[in-house]
């Protein structure tokens, strides 16, 4: 029983990461803003001349030994799919829609913005109820505030997000980016999945994610 709940939440990790990543491919396609890790890996993207998807594996890599080394508590399945998959399926993601939505109008921009939106959080509920690890990202504000105890959860989050903001807008300014393209990698989109996403997250939690986990999908 323990190893087909295994299989079971292996399996919905593997699923909710996919679908973050292709998320992740919308929102570029939107450039009204990605979320604040993304803004960093945005902005290191254009300084960098190697592929988005080799660039995300060797950045997450460099922040898997930081949390190998203080605290390999939070490493588990979860953290190795999402390190070499979600960049290159990210990567494969933008450059079809590329092809498929070109010169997007605003309208169009904000409904990639809106789908992005929904689609991230869907993926974040099974990612998150199957409970088998955390990005490599994510495993560095639990570090800090718990294993070091130097602060609360949510205030060190929003400092680790708000540095991977300037960093990316920094990367962005130093590759030749024009200041008034700024919003297109930390903009609205930026804010939605910092402050927001909460509370979409769990309605998919309660209402997909966890009952598929539990097996009970039946309507009350």
């Amino acid at each position: 029983m323990k190893d087909k709940n295994l299989v079971k939440r292996t399996c919905m990790t593997l699923f909710g990461v996919i679908i973050c990543a292709i998320s992740v491919g919308i929102f570029k396609i939107a450039a009204l803003g990605v979320d604040p890790f993304q803004s960093f890996m945005a902005g290191l993207d254009l300084v960098v001349p190697i592929s988005f998807g080799t660039l995300y594996v060797i950045t997450n890599a460099v922040l898997l030994t930081f949390a190998l080394i203080f605290d390999r508590h939070y490493i588990g399945i979860a953290t190795f799919i999402n390190l070499f998959l979600l960049g290159y399926i990210t990567q494969f993601t933008y450059e079809f829609l590329q092809t498929v939505i070109v010169n997007p109008s605003i309208p169009v921009r904000v409904a990639c913005l809106v789908v992005g939106v929904v689609i991230i959080c869907f993926g974040s509920a099974f990612y998150m109820t199957s409970d088998l690890g955390v990005s490599t990202y994510d495993a560095i504000a639990l570090i800090i505030c718990n294993t070091w105890k130097k602060g609360k959860f949510q205030y060190v989050r929003i400092i680790t997000d708000l540095v991977c903001v300037i960093l990316g807008v920094v990367l962005f300014l130093i590759s030749g980016g024009k200041a008034a393209a700024i919003p297109t990698i930390a903009g609205v989109g930026t804010i939605i999945t910092a402050f927001f996403m909460g509370p979409l997250i769990e309605f998919f939690n309660v209402h997909v994610a966890r009952p598929i986990l539990t097996g009970n999908t039946s309507k009350k």
